[in-house]
């Protein structure tokens, strides 16, 4: 059986920089609120007419692809994770697939979210190892910009996310306990609706009581109404402090879930990159786990939350930083909408 390694690795995050004084143009908040509850400063938003998720996929994966010395056409898998597709269907793997020019192969999409890069991670691990794949693209790219709610109703939500894109490609090596050691991947559905977007859905809204509610609508369930943009159902709900007390339990435990799987502790980790979903969070988990500064990478002040496209981010500016070398431990880990979480370690 193979190894999967990253091959290469890039990023992409658009020109528009929005601080957190400029929210203020459209909300009540302030530079104080938003950086003392999330660690934010500020956030990319693309453009709204030229750049989608898909593009923004691509650039980060010519990136990652020359990097690997590798081309387009050589490409022969994709797995694309995203929960702001261009389209509710198709996906934004065959965008992705026909815009670079790939041949036909196969476009997998991944929708866990926060965790959509690790679970896209590990999937394309499984391919490798298995020999069924040389060369899996990568990506994870989000543009939240176009549908948060931009008044203070909505803040709590709409301060913390922003646009960009990572990608990797990942290759076989035979050399021993090199590339990704293993992976791992939880789900706990319990709190679905604690962080959640409930339209467009076939139930139409929440369920309660384990079942879909309804709305009382002539058109059925997939109707946007006037009312759902005023009462603020139409946008992404989020429950912080479930989230929060959540994500501070299974961020150590699925990190040291990896250790134990490959004999390790903790000191053997040279850098972990945590999905940046606030760096309240990323602080507890470094405290709970022992770790340095310098062995934890944080740029969510700059960045913000771009869900699936925070932790291939990160670890692209960490390595062009110098601060992965070969040899490193480096370990990636996420949590989110769902509940669903995971981790991987890997030994650069």
């Amino acid at each position: 059986m193979f190894q999967s390694k990253i091959a290469g690795i890039g990023y992409y995050v658009p020109k528009n920089v929005y601080s957190n004084n400029d929210l203020k143009r459209f909300m009540d908040t302030s530079d104080e609120w938003i950086q003392e509850r999330t660690g934010i400063k500020e956030r990319r938003y693309a453009d709204r007419l030229e750049e989608t998720t898909t593009t923004m996929g691509i650039e980060a994966a010519k990136v990652a692809i020359e990097r690997a010395g590798t081309t387009a056409e050589e490409i022969d898998f994709i797995i694309f994770a995203t929960l702001s597709p261009d389209y509710y269907f198709p996906g934004c793997g065959v965008l992705l697939q026909r815009e670079m020019g790939m041949k036909e192969v196969g476009a997998l999409d991944i929708r866990n979210q926060c965790s959509g890069f690790v679970y896209a991670l590990s999937v394309a691990d499984q391919f490798i190892k298995t020999g069924m794949y040389k060369n899996i693209l990568v990506v994870g790219s989000e543009k939240h910009s176009f549908a948060l709610d931009y008044s203070t109703r909505g803040r709590a939500v709409s301060v913390i996310f922003g646009d960009g894109a990572g990608a990797v490609v990942l290759q076989s090596t035979t050399e021993a306990g090199k590339g990704i050691l293993s992976t791992h991947l939880h789900a706990d559905g319990a709190d679905a609706e604690k962080l959640a977007m409930y339209y467009p859905g076939a139930s139409g809204g929440k369920w309660l009581d384990n079942k879909p509610q309804w709305p009382e609508q002539e058109l059925g369930g997939m109707l946007m109404t006037a009312e759902m943009l005023e009462d603020g159902t139409a946008f992404p709900y989020m429950d912080g402090q479930t989230v929060f007390k959540k994500a501070v339990v299974k961020f150590p435990e699925v990190i040291q879930e990896a250790l134990l799987k490959n004999d390790l502790r903790t000191t053997d980790i040279d850098m972990l990159v945590p999905h940046q979903a606030n760096l309240r969070i990323s602080q507890f988990v470094q405290k709970t786990l022992g770790l340095p500064d310098e062995k934890v990478f944080n740029n969510i002040q700059r960045y913000g939350n771009t869900t699936a496209a925070s932790v291939p981010i990160a670890l692209c500016e960490a390595w062009e930083e110098g601060k992965i070398k070969a040899g490193d431990l480096v370990c990636l880990a996420a949590f989110g909408a769902g509940f669903t979480w995971g981790s991987a370690l890997i030994r650069w």
